[in-house]
């Protein structure tokens, strides 16, 4: 398990769709990076003078992230991203 520290999130992204929503299959060059994630760990926030930031995301929210931000992991066969919560623009609804 990968527990992420200090303000730092575990995500996961979303797969990009191959074929447009009129039924145009992209080439692979043409796909752009998928920007929805899903929060697989969140860490436990950083202290900012003296008082511990509190982290607005939690385990299991649908979020945006900046287009390439965060460090590429692979973990057991899976790939996740870990970001600051900083680099995350939004939550999804």
């Amino acid at each position: 398990m990968i527990k992420p520290l200090s303000s730092r999130v575990l995500i996961k992204m979303k797969e990009s769709e191959e074929t447009t929503k009129s039924g145009i299959i992209l080439a692979g060059s043409s796909k752009e990076k998928p920007q929805i994630a899903e929060v697989i760990e969140v860490g436990p926030g950083e202290k900012v003078d003296g008082k511990l930031e509190e982290m607005y995301v939690k385990k299991g929210d649908k979020v945006i992230v900046s287009k390439y931000s965060g460090t590429e992991v692979k973990y057991e066969e899976e790939e996740y991203l870990i970001v600051k919560q900083d680099d995350i623009l939004a939550i999804v609804e």
